[in-house]
């Protein structure tokens, strides 16, 4: 089921197209990875959602329905660049930013300090913003964005500065939040948070989406009918001789005790053919299809320039 919807996006800047035509469908419910090199019109396209700024042209749904700017309260974003008023204290700011998304009083000190008591900065409610580390005023902000509970959130590189500890207590409670319903775009470049979170994604490159579907579909449409054979450790075992013509034998190592050995299938043959033949010869503790990575393809189809759609 859609939730949003941006279709046949075009954005102008001067001489640069910064989008080209781009449409995006995100499902409900879902973390929605939007991905691309820099300047491939991520940021364009979120402040667009965002309505920073208007589109040249295409149309903006949120649940069925053209996006309106009263809708901006079922929205929270948080801006690759941040920004606190730095001679305010941490909590008054946070009172004021939670009141402009339509919290009274009460209720935003109550949620603040619940939220502060969870990522561990209450200490800091009557400081400054100014004596704030750039991890502690990154958790104000993120605070600060989901605090209205909105109905879709648009992080733009959120673990930005954060050391490792503080970058999974994000993605904790990002996956928490999705539990509880909300629909997440989730801009970054780091690959590795991609594959752990998001359920789906889009690839911008150069203006134009090059790729989008369920991010498992995708790594499975990209394998390259490559496996990993592991064996208890057997230095008579001869790999070429019994995988066949139709394999060939990439790599052929021992770590740990054991014997990896890796090959690529370039003619059509059931992957159950290769085990059979290795099966009764030697040990096999374990026999997988290896898929690429999100880095991999993110490579691929960036230099590669490819376009499809994933259903």
């Amino acid at each position: 089921m859609s939730f949003f919807v941006a279709k046949n996006i075009v954005k102008n800047y001067s001489n640069h197209k910064a989008l080209d035509n781009v449409s995006i469908d995100i499902p409900k419910n879902s973390i929605y990875g939007l991905l691309g090199p820099n300047g491939a019109g991520k940021t364009s396209l979120i402040r667009i959602i965002t309505q920073i700024t208007a589109p040249d042209a295409g149309q903006l749904f949120l649940k069925g329905m053209p996006l309106q700017t009263s809708d901006m309260r079922r929205i929270g974003y948080l801006p690759e660049e941040r920004g606190l008023y730095k001679k305010m204290k941490v909590g008054e700011q946070a009172v004021y930013l939670a009141r402009l998304k339509g919290l009274s009083k009460q209720d935003a000190i109550k949620r603040l300090k619940e939220w502060f008591v969870k990522f561990e900065i209450e200490a800091w409610w009557d400081k400054k913003v100014e004596e704030l580390s750039k991890g502690m005023a990154q958790k104000v902000q993120f605070i600060t964005t989901v605090l209205h509970e909105p109905e879709l959130l648009i992080f733009d590189e959120p673990f930005s500065g954060f050391d490792p500890i503080n970058v999974e207590l994000l993605k904790s409670e990002m996956l928490k939040l999705r539990e509880k319903g909300t629909t997440i775009i989730f801009s970054t470049h780091n690959m590795a948070s991609v594959e752990e979170i998001c359920t789906h994604i889009a690839l911008i490159n150069k203006s134009k989406k090059i790729i989008e579907g369920p991010i498992n579909q995708i790594r499975e449409r990209y394998a390259n009918d490559t496996y990993k054979i592991v064996l208890g450790f057997q230095p008579d075992f001869e790999a070429a001789k019994y995988i066949g013509d139709e394999f060939e034998l990439i790599s052929d190592r021992v770590e740990d005790s054991k014997r990896e050995i890796i090959v690529q299938q370039y003619r059509p043959t059931p992957s159950n053919t290769l085990l059979s033949r290795i099966i009764g010869r030697a040990d096999v503790i374990s026999f997988q299809k290896i898929i690429p990575g999100m880095n991999d393809i993110f490579i691929k189809l960036v230099k590669g320039g490819v376009t499809e759609h994933i259903d």
